[in-house]
């Protein structure tokens, strides 16, 4: 189905919606990209990506290569992503150092909203999907409780670690910089970035494309055989990673990379228990600022596809 320049236009704003969120360490850009409406279409899009493409180009020119790469929706997205981690991050990351508790309320209600908006996507839950809602939920909840691991700088280890933290990355509720963090390579890679080390980069980069590629495919594949219980494992997902996203937490363990200070370990507590002033009421405002814009944008696509029917 050809898309317009309206569609190719809210395509660019969801990818700025991503890049924001991936600026953020505990958030991930798969969430949005689940909100947004887009998750299936990213997952199948990046899968697509194989050498049968430059038989494509070589046989039928660079046109239907593109066409056969979903190259528009690509391009699209990418341009959203990078327009909003240049314009975003810094913006982003003076509200986090000021601002906390509000900002990670405001996240809070956006991604508890966004469970009930990918769990309402199952026709049917019985026993199984409630299992498979609950292991995720599990998993993801391990994961964003465990401590760092020591860093290790074999050239090996970067290259799992781009792997681990895109496949995390893509993966709704998980953020690929905290598990980088947990991996004990984020010191590295930032400092690789710093010091354009391009070795280093270029082994972490050539990670991440074949864990993208790889896992893209895993999970196309489990949406096409097992789309019910591959939704109900990523809501899990979402719902496990709450605890890192609490807004009222103490902080346990930090540590300095160049002139960034980097939370290795927290622990969340009640309001009334934070070490700090609470702003227990605009918390919960934006709280609920963020649930009511995942309504709201609901009840939005939900009127345009009645439009669309109508007009068809």
């Amino acid at each position: 189905m050809q898309k317009s320049f309206k569609d190719h236009l809210s395509i660019t704003l969801k990818g700025m919606a991503m890049g924001a969120a991936d600026v953020v360490p505990g958030v991930s850009g798969g969430t949005i990209a689940f909100i947004s409406g887009i998750y299936e279409e990213l997952i199948s899009t990046i899968s697509g990506v194989n050498f049968s493409l430059i038989t494509t180009w070589k046989n039928k020119g660079f046109k239907a290569m593109w066409h056969q790469l979903n190259g528009p929706f690509i391009l699209a997205l990418f341009i959203g992503i990078l327009i909003s981690i240049f314009s975003l991050m810094r913006i982003t990351n003076y509200l986090l150092e000021n601002h906390p508790v509000l900002i990670w309320s405001f996240f809070f209600g956006l991604v508890l909203a966004s469970i009930w908006y990918v769990g309402k996507q199952i026709p049917k839950w019985n026993f199984k999907i409630v299992l498979a809602l609950l292991i995720g939920a599990g998993v993801a909840f391990y994961i964003v409780s465990l401590p760092p691991m020591a860093a290790n700088d074999s050239n090996l280890f970067i290259f799992f670690s781009g792997a681990i933290a895109i496949c995390a990355m893509i993966l709704p509720g998980i953020s690929g910089a905290f598990i980088l963090v947990l991996l004990g390579a984020y010191k590295r890679i930032t400092e690789a970035a710093h010091d354009f080390d391009f070795q280093t980069l270029g082994i972490f980069v050539v990670g991440a494309v074949i864990g993208l590629l790889s896992f893209s495919k895993i999970l196309k594949w489990l949406f096409v055989h097992y789309s019910s219980i591959t939704l109900a494992v990523l809501t899990g997902f979402i719902a496990g990673s709450l605890n890192k996203i609490w807004p009222w937490k103490h902080v346990l363990q930090t540590e300095m990379y160049g002139d960034k200070e980097v939370v290795l370990r927290e622990a969340s507590v009640l309001p009334w228990n934070f070490n700090g002033e609470p702003q227990t009421f605009f918390a919960v405002i934006l709280m609920l600022t963020g649930f009511l814009l995942i309504l709201g944008l609901e009840i939005f696509a939900a009127k345009s596809s009645t439009k669309v029917n109508a007009t068809n």
